[in-house]
């Protein structure tokens, strides 16, 4: 958003952008606070402000409360340790997912999901098991290779794109579990 409190809105069926003021998206139900909205080919996507680094550890977090069945939290060295980077990159990307309300940390250290964290964490982990098994049962992507791949296409998906994808998956019988 810029400074003067406006934001753009883009849409490959127009010739230039759409400016609106924010507050204006806000009080119309279009946005909510802390969200942005672009618009692309017609679909929009409506998401927090994550970076795809923040996306990551977000999903690492629920993918270790799934493998572990750590509903209490999880410990930033097993974060680290799943994604390769250092505890001290682990306990910053932390304190951003705090601030914006995806996570909480106990006084003993352990990383939980909000509700909030949790459905968005879902929603990425579910993208990416439908990106890997499109690309290693369809394409016939090496496992690895998918799995990586995945991870870099999730985060430029559309919600709305995704919930195709999903359901052409499973038009061809092809179950993607939440």
């Amino acid at each position: 958003m810029a400074a003067n409190g406006y934001i753009m809105l883009y849409s490959w069926d127009q010739n230039a952008p759409q400016t609106r003021r924010a507050a204006d998206l806000i009080e119309e139900g279009d946005v909510a606070e802390g969200v942005y909205a672009s618009q692309v080919g017609g679909a929009t996507r409506r998401a927090p402000h994550l970076t795809k680094s923040n996306e990551d550890y977000i999903e690492s977090i629920y993918r270790i409360m799934q493998e572990h069945n750590a509903m209490d939290g999880v410990r930033s060295v097993d974060v680290a340790e799943q994604l390769g980077v250092s505890k001290a990159s682990v306990n910053k990307a932390v304190s951003t997912l705090r601030d914006a309300g995806y996570v909480e940390q106990n006084r003993y250290g352990r990383i939980q999901l909000t509700d909030t964290g949790l459905v968005y964490a879902k929603r990425v982990w579910r993208c990416h098991r439908m990106l890997r098994l499109f690309l290693v049962r369809d394409l016939g992507v090496d496992p690895k290779v998918a799995d990586e791949e995945a991870c870099l296409m999730e985060h430029a998906l559309s919600d709305d794109t995704q919930d195709r994808w999903l359901a052409y998956l499973e038009k061809q019988g092809i179950a993607v579990e939440d």
